[in-house]
């Protein structure tokens, strides 16, 4: 970890210390040995104690301060003093968010699917004290930890879920990694997954399976649709065959529809006709403002458009 900001006040204490001592000595040189010497002399060495003795730590930081290998304090932020050869700063801890990333490759899910699944982990220490006397590196503890979580995790996920329920895979992690860490006064804050891979041919394998879904799906509903269109045209049989003349209305729209855009020929069997009603014919034709003699009469008569 870089010193420098944290000796800087001190390193500019000494420098003063220095000046004062060589100014003090070169002005006492007739004043005796006292003045010329011995004070320039202590203020030379409190100079040179002063950069270790004398620290600061950033607003974001906490130093852990051993004297005689026990734990005296946690210090900063700030500047704080610590007795040369006596105490040591056996930690320098950041309080800030930290982040790590891990992953796991070829790992097997629980329906024995190989994936390789990366995720980074948000974290936080929340006791120093802990995490500079209780571990050894926290940072590589929570590495390892994070790295196990998730290949548990992975064993006991199906592909599945995994892949759509990624929400829930960071809750489980964030939660187990968590609770790991916690005797070592580091907090886990969240997990996320980023990218979940599996193999190529298993890739090719899920879209096939997904496209011929699509088209079961797509037979399902064209299904469903002739099925309705079935029962519209049963009902509607079982109306024309309760009321003739509903029948013979629907007859001659048909006829009407397929004159009325161009000219059009249309040969009626005299039966037919009968069985229509000529003089229905004739009066629906006049009602939709056609000549009399549009109606199909006879037998087998054309009946022409007038167009």
């Amino acid at each position: 970890m870089n010193t420098q900001g944290k000796n800087a006040p001190a390193i500019v204490v000494s420098v003063l210390l220095i000046l004062i001592a060589l100014l003090v000595g070169a002005l006492g040189r007739e004043s005796g040995l006292l003045v010329a010497f011995v004070i320039p002399g202590l203020l030379v060495l409190l100079a040179v104690l002063t950069p270790i003795s004398l620290l600061m730590a950033q607003q974001w930081e906490k130093a852990v301060v051993l004297r005689f290998g026990k734990l005296h304090a946690i210090e900063g932020p700030g500047l704080f003093v610590i007795v040369p050869f006596v105490d040591q700063v056996s930690n320098w801890i950041d309080q800030r968010i930290q982040v790590t990333g891990f992953n796991a490759e070829q790992a097997l899910t629980k329906d024995t699917v190989p994936a390789n699944v990366d995720a980074i982990l948000f974290w936080q220490v929340h006791n120093p004290e802990r995490a500079a006397l209780e571990i050894t590196d926290y940072r590589d503890a929570i590495l390892r930890v994070a790295q196990t979580s998730l290949r548990e995790m992975i064993g006991s996920s199906l592909l599945s879920a995994l892949l759509s329920d990624r929400k829930v895979a960071d809750k489980l992690l964030t939660d187990e990694i968590g609770r790991k860490t916690a005797d070592w006064g580091v907090s886990a804050i969240s997990v996320e997954i980023r990218d979940v891979a599996i193999p190529v041919q298993l890739q090719d394998a899920m879209s096939r399976q997904a496209q011929a879904e699509r088209e079961k799906m797509a037979r399902v509903i064209l299904g469903s649709a002739e099925e309705e269109i079935a029962q519209k045209f049963l009902d509607a049989a079982n109306i024309y065959s309760k009321n003739p003349a509903a029948l013979q209305l629907r007859a001659m729209n048909i006829i009407y529809e397929t004159t009325k855009e161009r000219g059009t020929t249309i040969l009626i069997p005299t039966s037919m006709v009968d069985s229509m009603n000529a003089g229905g014919i004739l009066g629906y034709a006049s009602a939709a403002g056609k000549a009399p003699e549009e109606a199909a009469t006879g037998n087998d008569k054309p009946v022409k458009n007038a167009a």
